[in-house]
């Protein structure tokens, strides 16, 4: 009877794990079987706010943070992906599937009673998105002119609630089958006439369809965490707080929020427009040449042809006021020392821009990873190397990182003023037009991965930033 006891106490204490040839493993905790067996299971879900795959591989805010944490961890990560984010969040609560949820999950006053929720990572709030070529509500009582429909088992439906207090006439259709981009698609091809969708997500997903306007917000400020299961076993939830201690306070989460949101705000919609028009009308002709020159350096073709955009429009007869001309806009000294005779030729134009940007990225030293590397050559293509190495220089004076964009960046535009130009070797520069120059690129690179990748507009595997 004693040996009985002991062994049922044994099995609440630690718990145990049957593998394929039904042995019994026993383990102190969820962290301790976790790093014991070598993986770590989380439910997620496909956007690109979370977790997506393009031709590079996966990406996504959701998916850097968790590959960081199990990299913490030392151990492997399998993802799940449930149909429905409802699914998640159901999944989440009973248990058994997965050891947290990474999904861009909001905090709620409802969800707080049956989950658990690591430190916020990111401030969001819920926006109601119209179309142009209709009248844009102003209030929650315009909702009801037209078609309202959002995600099932998300926070917008608690939002909407609580305004129908105010606005019982509101009602709204609930889509069981779709994500926020899904019905973003509907919405732009006027299909219904509102959604609701988390301030970062429309600002990753607007750029891929211009004509979608924010209208206004309909909840405070929110944020979103992980989630996990109520259970007594704090162990995982407990590391995970203080993982995210860590990375907030040496300043990881900032960068890896600057490099998936950093360049999503400056491209106006007429840009935005242009654009979309010039990939069909003009980026047919140069298309090819951007592919094979971009492959003979080592470079995505898409990137190459992104800086040809925010140069030239691609007109091979552009020119600004200071001589720079081409595709590539290259000067007059950098075409001869590239060894470049005819700088409005498409294709030694292409050649000259490939080659001197490849020369940036190697001028960087060799440790600063990518993709931080390539932001920072192409700062140095639009204000030259000397500016950026001075702003290097001043961000590790201020007790910054001279290998991280998101602390160069806030540094650039300090070289227009005397009092930080004046300490440095070679002086004044307009310090905010490399910032621009790189968001655009950035956003630019981002629209064109989407292009190709949804439409399968290209032929071959696409090759990283830089080939290592």
């Amino acid at each position: 009877m004693l040996i009985k006891r002991l062994l049922l106490l044994s099995l609440i204490l630690f718990g145990s794990i049957s593998d394929d040839n039904k042995k019994v493993a026993f383990y102190i905790n969820q962290l301790d079987r976790i790093k014991n067996t070598g993986t770590l299971t989380v439910l997620t879900r496909y956007d690109q706010s979370t977790y997506y795959e393009n031709a590079d591989g996966f990406s996504g805010l959701e998916y850097d943070l968790v590959m960081l944490f199990a990299k913490h961890l030392g151990v492997k990560v399998k993802f799940k992906l449930p149909a429905t984010f409802q699914d998640i969040l159901n999944q989440t609560e009973k248990g058994g599937f997965a050891d947290f949820s990474a999904a861009g999950i909001t905090i709620t006053q409802e969800r707080n009673e049956r989950l658990f929720f690591s430190p916020a990572y990111q401030k969001i709030t819920e926006q109601v998105i119209y179309r142009s070529g209709t009248k844009r509500p102003k209030k929650p009582e315009d909702l009801t002119k037209g078609i309202l429909e959002i995600v099932q088992g998300t926070s917008h439906n608690e939002s909407l609630l609580l305004l129908k207090e105010d606005t019982p006439q509101l009602t709204w259709l609930i889509n069981s089958e779709l994500e926020t981009d899904g019905l973003l698609y509907l919405l732009n091809e006027r299909l219904i006439d509102y959604t609701i969708a988390d301030s970062h997500q429309i600002n990753l997903l607007r750029r891929f369809y211009p004509k979608l306007f924010i209208a206004f917000d309909i909840s405070p400020p929110r944020r979103l965490a992980w989630a996990f299961r109520k259970t007594s076993d704090l162990s995982l939830y407990n590391e995970v707080t203080s993982f995210f201690k860590t990375i907030s306070q040496n300043k990881t989460l900032d960068q890896l929020l600057e490099r998936h949101y950093g360049h999503t705000y400056h491209v106006s919609y007429v840009d935005n427009c242009t654009f979309k028009r010039h990939t069909s009308s003009r980026l047919p002709l140069y298309r090819n040449l951007f592919k094979q020159i971009a492959k003979k350096y080592h470079l995505d073709w898409r990137l190459l042809a992104a800086i040809s955009y925010q140069e030239s429009h691609w007109n091979k007869r552009a020119v600004s006021p200071t001589g720079v001309r081409g595709l590539m806009m290259l000067t007059q000294s950098t075409a001869k020392g590239l060894g470049i005779k005819n700088r409005t030729d498409p294709r030694q134009s292409i050649e000259g821009g490939a080659k001197y940007f490849k020369q940036r990225i190697k001028k960087f030293p060799i440790r600063i990873p990518e993709p931080d590397r390539t932001w920072l050559a192409l700062a140095s293509y639009n204000v030259g190397f000397g500016h950026v190495n001075d702003a290097r220089i001043l961000a590790q004076r201020l007790g910054k990182n001279p290998d991280k964009w998101l602390d160069v960046k806030q540094i650039l535009p300090l070289l227009s003023q005397k009092k930080w130009y004046s300490q440095t070797r070679h002086g004044y520069a307009r310090g905010k037009e490399p910032v621009i120059y790189v968001t655009n690129i950035r956003s630019y690179y981002d629209l064109l991965i989407w292009k190709t990748t949804n439409k399968q507009l290209t032929e071959e595997s696409a090759m990283p930033l830089m080939q290592k």
